[in-house]
């Protein structure tokens, strides 16, 4: 059964922001039972760990002798080797693999830039000032989007990895107030958080969050 790592106390504080609801998401599509180790702020940064993921992050994933970093390169193995996240013609699969990517590359860093300073730098004198520019700068990526969803459920057909990574990284917009401006895209991720395989992704990361409170 694959072990997974998560955060034992979430800063995310239950909202699913975590990056190991994309692999808790992943493995719940394709019906694959796994295991979750808990770990401190402390021990990421402890040899063990860091045997596991080299920058001291969650999550991982271990899987007999294979062991993974990075969310994208673990639901990608977790797509290939399961049915359901990734389509069986070549060139839609491809498709749906090169919309990870861009979720990961495209879309993820603006969206991180503007909550960083969101969260970090609103003491800051020249918060106000910069400010409209990362709204901005999501603005684009989030109307390139809108452009290419064109009233569709899905990125490319049907649901695929390449949506569960999108919904994921759109959903740290929830707080910001940017998604109300594209109806479409908002649609989009509700339809996302709608999945039973989510629903139950979701419960079991806040349901560690609710045991850490209570600690």
């Amino acid at each position: 059964m694959p072990i997974i790592t998560a955060f034992e106390n979430s800063p995310d504080r239950g909202r699913g922001q975590a990056r190991d609801m994309r692999v808790r998401w992943a493995l719940e599509e394709v019906g694959q039972p796994y295991d979750v180790r808990l770990v401190s702020f402390a021990a990421m940064k402890q040899p063990a760990h860091l045997a596991l993921h080299p920058f001291g992050q969650i999550p991982t994933y271990e899987d007999g002798d294979l062991a993974l970093f990075e969310t994208g390169a673990i639901v990608l193995h977790i797509a290939e080797r399961h049915a359901g996240l990734l389509p069986t013609d070549a060139n839609a699969r491809s498709r749906a693999i090169a919309w990870m990517f861009a979720a990961l590359n495209t879309l993820e860093p603006p969206i991180v830039e503007l909550g960083m300073a969101m969260l970090f730098e609103r003491d800051r004198d020249w918060y106000a000032e910069r400010l409209p520019m990362l709204q901005d700068r999501v603005r684009t990526r989030l109307g390139e989007l809108s452009r290419r969803l064109a009233g569709a459920d899905w990125l490319n057909g049907a649901f695929s990895a390449g949506d569960l990574m999108m919904v994921t990284v759109l959903r740290r917009l929830n707080t910001s107030g940017l998604l109300d401006e594209y109806p479409d895209i908002a649609a989009y991720v509700a339809r996302g958080e709608a999945r039973p395989a989510f629903r139950r992704a979701f419960e079991a990361q806040l349901a560690v969050f609710q045991a850490a409170s209570r600690s």
